[in-house]
């Protein structure tokens, strides 16, 4: 796999790439200009990944569940957590008191 002219490749990309050429592109007689191809593919793209509703995760976009998951990890990464309570938690779960 990865080596030169492996039909593996290119197989995720081809998976995107076909039907939007299907669905933009080829639905389309003529294109007037290179512009008008490249903002038809970035308005696809923005749909394909902003959207779009998929089942499996909930009928929500891609973008919104992605940003819905990675959500507790930035928080996370961060290493503080606000409280309701006015209270600032540690990474060492000590509490201080936030400055009003």
């Amino acid at each position: 796999m990865w080596s030169t002219g492996d039909s593996y490749n290119n197989a995720l990309a081809e998976t995107i790439n076909e039907p939007c050429k299907a669905e933009v592109i080829h639905r389309r007689a003529a294109w007037r200009t290179k512009e008008g191809v490249e903002l038809a593919t970035l308005d696809r793209i923005s749909w394909f990944n902003n959207h779009r509703l998929l089942g499996f995760i909930g009928y929500v976009p891609p973008a919104e569940f992605e940003a819905n998951y990675c959500q507790p990890f930035k928080n996370q990464a961060m290493g503080v957590r606000l409280e309701p309570t006015g209270f600032l938690e540690t990474r060492d779960g000590s509490a201080e008191r936030l400055a009003q």
